[in-house]
Formats: C-alpha cells, structure tokens, sequence
C-alpha cells in the first residue's frame, strides 16, 4: 500500500516526466494534438475517501478508450454476458486497437474482445435507448454515479473533431454492419461513439470511479452496488489482458494491475480490494499508451509491490 505522501507521489512524477520527451501526442485527432506534451498528473483514491495527488490534477481530458471499460459494464448490466458475448469476443489481440485485419481472418466480422475499436463499437451499439441523445444521457448518468460528480459533460470541441476524421472508425462500422454484428446507422453509431470517447473528466473522477471497479463495483463511501460483482470482475480481467493495447502483456509482466488508456492521455488504474489510479499524461509511446503514465506506474509497482501475479 502506498504510503500517502503526496509529497513522495511528487518526487515519482518528477522521475516519470523525463519520459516525455519520447513521446508524441496523438494528433490524428486534430483537438487531441493541442495537449501539452509534458503534462503528468497523478490522483489515488483511497476506499476510506482519502485521496493523494501530484501534478495538476484538476487539468480535464477526455476519457477516449477508458470509456471503454465503463460501457461494456453498463452494457452487461443491460444485456447479460450471454448477448454481449455472442456479439464480441474475449481474447486479446496482438494487432493495433484501430486494426481491422482479425475482422476479416476470424469469425467473420466478430471482434475479438471490447477493447479494440471494432468490439467498442459494437458494445456502443448495444447501449439501451431510443435515440442517439437518449443512450448517451444513460452512460453519462452511470459515469457521474461512479465518479460521484454530476458535473462531468463533453467536451464538444473532442467530440466534433474525432466525428470529423473517424474515417477508419466508420469503415469498421460498415464491416460489422456487412456481417450482421451490429444493424443500426453507422452515422448515429459514430455520432455516439465519439462523445462516449470525448467525455471530460480529471485525474480526481478517474480515480474515484478507478476504486470503484477496484472494490468489485462497490462504492466505498455509500456502501452502494453500483456494478454487479461478476460484472466488475469481467472489466478487470479485460483491463489487464487488453487494457493497454497490444502492449497489454508486456505491461502485466511489468506492472501486473487492471489498467486501461486512452491515446487522450489517460489511464485509469483499479488496483484490486485497495485504491483506484488516475493518470493524465498526453505524450504517448508508438503502441498509443502515455509513456509517463506507463513509467509512474511501473515505479509505483515496483516501490509497493502492487502487482496481483
């Protein structure tokens, strides 16, 4: 357990920032390419409600492929692991998380796991609701009660900015569509997809909903369940064997916690029965994952012996 010094958490992200300089924002995204390079913050969220920070931690990003993890558990408390896993898969994949090479060469148009675009999308796609506006009001009301700020919106530069250039997003859309994965517009699809990803938040919320998936779904401070048990456990496996890209092997050997990123920047942390992570820093590596934010974790882990194998 870390001892809850913000001033050693301090003198680790001094250490980890010198990793910037290796990295590269993800610019392919024309809103993304404004972050500055050299930004590292870190916040861990205790269950007893303390919370140790370092950097600017009130300095907003967007969640991007975090959000992931926070869809598919809505969408199995909303389906079922049967429906989702009839539609997307469960196994990691060597293969970049934009890639649509496995659509083509397994099951056809099947996404390997909910991690990678293509199984994202289709998690999307399973949100309830009637309209584009509708579903998206349903996943920001499970965020705001994870995070427990009714605060978080979008951020709708990210958002018009990723719908504008998702080209490869929108012929992984019509792939699926092709194969009977997923039936609905692949525009409101997308429309969808991209503010789930361009969703706001800081270091603080992300840690917060972070513990939430580390006290198997339980929230601490109210004693509530706000995510089945079995459904947490589901999202934390998928965190560490697909969490970070296809860097995700590499990185349990490494560091050994349920982590996920997002080539915003951010990674989110849920470290099991003990505290959740949350990290901002936009300078990624060449697999898409924050270079900083990777080396801060491996010095946590090292320094607490935090990893579960």
């Amino acid at each position: 357990m870390p001892c809850r010094s913000n001033k050693e958490l301090n003198t680790m992200v001094i250490s980890a920032k010198e990793c910037t300089a290796k990295g590269k924002v993800a610019d392919y995204i024309p809103a993304l390419g404004k972050a500055n390079p050299h930004d590292l913050s870190i916040a861990i969220h205790f269950p007893d409600g303390e919370c140790i920070s370092a950097g600017d931690v009130q300095k907003k990003f967007t969640l991007q492929s975090v959000s992931k993890v926070i869809s598919l558990a809505l969408v199995l408390m909303d389906r079922g692991r049967g429906y989702v896993f009839e539609r997307v898969g469960m196994e990691p994949t060597g293969d970049p998380f934009n890639s649509i090479a496995k659509l083509e060469t397994m099951a056809p148009g099947k996404p390997l796991n909910p991690m990678i675009n293509a199984g994202a999308l289709v998690v999307t796609h399973m949100i309830k609701g009637t309209s584009v506006a509708d579903r998206f009001h349903r996943l920001l009301s499970f965020i705001h009660e994870l995070a427990n700020d009714k605060t978080i919106n979008l951020c709708e530069e990210v958002a018009s900015s990723e719908f504008e250039t998702a080209y490869l997003n929108r012929a992984l859309c019509f792939f699926l569509k092709q194969h009977q994965i997923i039936d609905e517009n692949v525009e409101e699809l997308i429309d969808l997809y991209t503010k789930q990803c361009s969703i706001e938040m800081n270091c603080l919320n992300l840690a917060r909903i972070g513990l939430v998936f580390a006290m198997d779904g339980r929230d601490p401070q109210s004693g509530r369940q706000i995510i089945p048990i079995d459904v947490a456990r589901i999202c934390k496996t998928f965190m560490v064997t697909c969490g970070m890209y296809n860097a995700s092997g590499e990185f349990a050997i490494k560091i050994g916690i349920p982590a996920k990123s997002g080539v915003s920047g951010g990674i989110m942390g849920s470290v099991p029965g003990k505290f959740g992570i949350g990290i901002f820093g936009p300078a990624l590596d060449e697999k898409g994952n924050s270079i900083a934010g990777i080396r801060l974790l491996e010095l946590l882990s090292k320094t607490y012996k935090l990893s579960m194998f």
